[in-house]
């Protein structure tokens, strides 16, 4: 076969896993001497993760020369490789359902949702229906050929705002990348939580399962690097109102973090705590909130097919709003920034 001379041969990603028989085609560089053989074809084959290429390799779907290879050989320029890609893991098990979507932006590449308190985002541990995936499902078949239907990152179900969802693979590549890399990637979000926050600032301490309690995640030392930054929106009666970014993406990230600070969030059935001493119709107020006070509000990305920076808001839901405008009403409060400053 004729090689061209950026070294791959391959038809659109859609082709490929349509009919089933896609084969990729190259020769290694010469400049890529020396370096192991899964680093050297992701980053020929930036379409795809290094985790997905080796998977390949290890099942066998990778020939150098004809022959099967390991991921960490080495290569040393002018290997023939041939790769026949596996279809992607499709979510047929998993039924389309016509639930409705709060669309913000759609395009080609991306879906970018609002999603609502009380959905959840893919199916399991008892919610296998009336998930954000089914939805998708329903609303764009064509992701059941994209794992876990495109879903890039998730939010709690009890938590609202916005998500994004990669309608390619090519797309959901990109995006994982982007998330890793914590450069282009934005996620903001508004917490109230309760207490008196001192000022703002950072945690910086790592997240993973907690060890006793399996189903809770936990700040201690063999967990995952995780860095949430804050800033004080306002000052009420016994809560505060947080604007919080993340650096990274750990299960609960804001919510155990909050927590670990002494200042767990309004109405967290895992992780929070009850007002402090505060006037009686406060206490009350807090204590009915029925779900964790958190609002993703604001994403920005780097778009994965024309690289231009976008950027989304989402309103605050409307049964945070309405507890936000009477603590407003029950007290005094403190202003101390501009959502936007």
């Amino acid at each position: 076969m004729e090689l061209k001379k950026d070294y791959i041969v391959k038809a659109s990603l859609l082709a490929e896993f349509e009919t089933g028989e896609s084969v990729i085609h190259l020769v290694i560089p010469a400049d890529y001497a020396g370096q192991r053989l899964d680093h050297t074809l992701a980053k020929l084959l930036p379409d795809w993760s290094r985790s997905r290429i080796q998977c390949w390799i290890v099942n066998g779907r990778v020939k150098r020369d004809d022959q099967d290879c390991v991921a960490k050989q080495k290569v040393w320029g002018g290997e023939y490789i041939s790769i026949h890609p596996d279809m992607p893991v499709a979510e047929n098990r998993h039924g389309a359902e016509a639930i409705s979507l709060s669309i913000v932006f759609e395009d080609d590449a991306l879906i970018v949702i609002n999603k609502p308190v009380g959905l959840v985002v893919h199916p399991g541990n008892g919610n296998w229906q009336g998930t954000l995936l089914n939805a998708l499902l329903h609303h764009s078949p064509q992701l059941g050929q994209v794992p876990r239907a495109g879903i890039v990152h998730r939010l709690d179900k009890d938590t609202s705002g916005l998500m994004v969802v990669a309608k390619t693979i090519e797309a959901q590549t990109n995006l994982v990348r982007q998330l890793q890399q914590r450069t282009t990637v934005k996620r903001e979000y508004l917490a109230l939580v309760l207490g008196r926050v001192a000022g703002s600032g950072s945690v910086d301490a790592p997240v993973g399962r907690h060890p006793v309690h399996r189903t809770k995640m936990a700040v201690h030392l063999r967990g995952k690097p995780a860095r949430t930054h804050y800033r004080i929106l306002e000052h009420f009666a016994g809560c505060s109102l947080l604007h919080c970014s993340l650096e990274t993406g750990r299960t609960h990230q804001i919510r155990v973090h909050m927590h670990s600070i002494g200042h767990a969030l309004v109405g967290d059935p895992v992780y929070g705590g009850k007002p402090g001493k505060t006037a009686p119709e406060i206490g009350m107020l807090l204590n009915a909130f029925p779900r964790q006070a958190l609002h993703a509000w604001k994403l920005s990305l780097c778009h994965p097919t024309n690289a231009e920076m976008m950027e989304w808001r989402a309103d605050t839901p409307g049964d945070l709003a309405n507890l936000l405008e009477q603590l407003r009403l029950h007290g005094e409060q403190n202003t101390h920034g501009d959502i936007e400053s």
